[in-house]
């Protein structure tokens, strides 16, 4: 039953986003009748399911949230913002409680409960309907029998009604599932007519499993729902029953073809189907007899049935659209082949994969260096083949943890629309890149550093309307969530058309703060980086949104964390543009191995462009000419405090990381090498320049080198050093 919760939870959370969504689009002036009979069908999901799994209270909820989205669908009210906010409130609580089935609980805590009263009071307001209102199923027979749910029958035929055929399967009872819970439910959608329970399948009492499931039903149902909604009530049991579906006023060739579909015998199925009403026994009988006329050929042969022909031969539809019928359905079958493909995997399982394929890199790097050694050709030769096949391997793992980040970026349309309702801002918010690819464990962590940009650029970066307009800017703010891939690095943009920010004003109070002292000469663009300065905030008042001063800091430590960085671009009066850069994974990496003196080194093989030998006629401090390209760079021996002397030939490791080139000075360069990354332990996360560490073949430690870290530090050192000189060879390369 846990196990079943959980499927139900997450599968739930899935529709719970499809209607908020589609919700979302309707605000936006989206009024297309098919998104509001989407978000219909995903709250009317929610509803089967809970009530599948016995979650009552998320199945009553839901129901009251469903009444309104019945009356929005037939015309009965019409579409506002406020029926929108008392939806996306219900999506709210329906999310909460779905928290508290993760939890373990099976009900609803007092507060929860309090909070859905209220929510479900607004719902009701704009229904018009009496507090008392339940969901139909409470004024039901909760212990119902089957026998009890039959209520009339007879001879007459019944053209109104759907019939519904289910076989259910074996092992339904011990997945938990209980049939006549499905029974009951479909009186959600009408009244069940007529039901015969078929127990054919029964073995002899010597052969029965008790554990197993042998029952059948034939039910005639009187109701407006669709096809897909009547599917919907089963949607637990689906893969483990046969179900058929026949629309109300189907031919006879369409109950043919399902009393030759099903297991028990034709007459007795004919004899349900006349009981039921669904068919006169004219009808069976002349059917049957077309039937079986159409068996026998001219030679005696007896060829397969088709339905198409049943229908023609019958003189109820034409052959063409017995012809694009058959291609629609050829269609349909290929998109449910393509879905049942698909297969939900847990991401720890996931998680141990990539374990195993990093220790089979550091197995491989091992067994490709003794064979080296050794001298043998044919050991080489196999060593070589298996690390293509471990680097084919690694590929393919991590490719099972990509996803694609517009699941993350989504979620802020929500956060725009309801904090700039709160500011009484009008904002759009425009995605691109949405199909980019990351890392899953990425994606999870960066949601929060994006918050609080997001919810920053509402509040501080987009002005009041008055000073939009005072200033001749569209009233209307905007807000870019952007995604790319760049040099084996993924960037994410968070841009805003708003004011910009003000240099002054944030030194100022960075010098209230103490932060900096009066008359400390900063650059702007380290002046705006104070931002990011724990306790720094601009704002006069505390809002509900900021102004405590711990937001910024903690984008930067949870995206350095990451082994990212963050940058910012501001101009007053146009706006600003925060750069995330993050890694595309956390685990392993192809890298380029180095050497200074007896220590090893790994660069990310993505981020390095070039090597070449360092002349000291192309120098000038730590500059080097690079074809007329002023590069600084860094001394690894010095960086690191590496003891000895350097060789007589040393070597430059050209890397570029966020838009800037530098040099990194190694003694050897020892080639490509497949780097799984482990973490630094929390006593060297203060170290600058290192980003991680990882096993050669040879079982010695070797530090990965953070490129964008000592990028950074190799221009601003020099740019400290020699401003004049550094500048006078740029205007030269000019």
């Amino acid at each position: 039953m846990d196990e079943l919760c959980s499927v139900f939870a997450q599968e739930a959370r899935e529709q719970l986003a499809a209607l908020e969504d589609g919700l979302l689009r309707m605000e936006q002036g989206d009024k297309d009748a098919d998104t509001l009979n989407a978000i219909f069908r995903a709250a009317h999901t929610i509803k089967g399911a809970s009530g599948v799994v016995e979650i009552h209270h998320i199945e009553k909820f839901t129901h009251i949230l469903e009444n309104l989205l019945d009356k929005l669908r037939n015309g009965e009210i019409s579409l506002s913002s406020d029926i929108i906010t008392a939806l996306l409130q219900g999506c709210d609580h329906i999310g909460a409680l779905l928290d508290r089935v993760d939890q373990g609980h099976m009900d609803e805590d007092e507060s929860l409960q309090q909070a859905g009263e209220s929510t479900a009071e607004t719902l009701r307001g704009f229904t018009n309907a009496p507090e008392e209102i339940a969901l139909e199923r409470d004024a039901m027979m909760p212990e119902a029998s089957v026998d009890t749910v039959e209520r009339t029958g007879g001879d007459t035929a019944i053209n109104d009604c759907w019939h519904v055929s289910i076989r259910f399967g074996r092992d339904v009872l011990k997945g938990g599932m209980e049939p006549l819970a499905f029974l009951r439910y479909l009186l959600n959608l009408g009244e069940i007519v007529h039901l015969e329970t078929l127990c054919d399948a029964i073995p002899p009492a010597d052969a029965m499993d008790p554990e197993s499931c042998y029952l059948g039903f034939e039910i005639t149902l009187r109701s407006h729902a669709s096809k897909e909604q009547i599917e919907n009530v089963f949607k637990f049991c689906r893969d483990d029953c046969d179900l058929y579906i026949l629309p109300p006023n189907s031919k006879v060739a369409d109950f043919l073809r399902l009393i030759e579909a099903l297991p028990e015998e034709t007459m007795r199925l004919g004899e349900i189907l006349v009981k039921s009403g669904a068919l006169t026994q004219e009808e069976l009988d002349g059917g049957l007899k077309t039937q079986s006329d159409s068996k026998v050929g001219a030679d005696g042969t007896a060829p397969a049935p088709q339905l198409g022909d049943i229908l023609v031969q019958q003189s109820t539809i034409q052959p063409e659209l017995v012809e694009a019928a058959a291609a629609k359905q050829k269609v349909v079958s290929e998109k449910k082949a393509a879905e049942s493909n698909l297969i939900r995997v847990h991401a720890d399982k996931l998680d141990q994969l990539i374990d195993l394929v990093g220790e089979l890199v550091i197995a491989g790097a091992s067994a490709n260096l003794l064979a080296q050694k050794s001298g043998q050709g044919t050991l080489v030769e196999a060593t070589s083949v298996l690390s293509r096949l471990v680097e084919n391997i690694r590929d393919s793992a991590l490719q099972l943890r990509m996803v694609q980040i517009g699941e993350t970026f989504n979620k802020f349309n929500r956060v725009v629309r309801d904090v700039s309702k709160e500011l009484g801002k009008d904002i759009d918010l425009i995605i691109s890149g949405a199909e980019t690819e990351l890392d899953k464990s990425v994606v999870e962590k960066i949601g929060d550093p994006l918050m609080h940009l997001v919810r920053n650029a509402l509040d501080h970066g987009i002005e009041p309307a008055e000073v939009r307009a005072a200033n001749g800017k569209p009233v209307k703010g905007r807000v870019e969530l952007n995604a790319f891939h760049d040099s084996g690095s993924i960037v994410i943009e968070v841009v805003d058309d708003g004011g910009g920010l003000k240099a002054d004003k944030i030194q100022a109070k960075a010098i209230e703060k103490g932060i900096i002292q009066p008359g400390q000469t900063l650059s702007e663009q380290e002046i705006v980086n104070l931002i990011f300065e724990a306790g720094f905030s601009t704002m006069e008042k505390v809002s509900n949104l900021s102004g405590r001063g711990v937001g910024m800091d903690v984008v930067r430590r949870n995206i350095q964390a990451l082994r990212g960085q963050v940058d910012v671009k501001t101009e007053v009066g146009v706006g600003s543009r925060f750069v995330i850069r993050l890694p595309l994974t956390l685990a392993i990496i192809d890298g380029f191995l180095t050497s200074v003196g007896d220590y090893s080194y790994v660069i990310p093989l993505d981020s390095v462009v070039e090597c070449l030998e360092l002349r000291d006629d192309a120098t000038r401090g730590h500059m080097l000419n690079l074809r007329g390209e002023v590069l600084p760079f860094i001394r690894l021996r010095e960086f690191f405090d590496v003891e000895g002397a350097p060789p007589t030939r040393e070597n430059v490791v050209v890397i570029s990381a966020a838009g800037r080139k530098a040099g990194i000075v190694v003694d050897q360069l020892l080639g490509e090498f497949q780097t799984v990354i482990k973490p630094l332990g929390s006593l060297f996360k203060h170290l600058r320049g290192i980003g991680g560490s990882t096993i050669l073949g040879s079982g010695e430690v070797a530090l990965i080198l953070d490129v964008q870290a000592l990028t950074q530090l190799a221009s601003q050192t020099e740019e400290r050093r020699h401003p004049i000189a550094h500048a006078a060879p740029a205007l030269e390369a000019h």
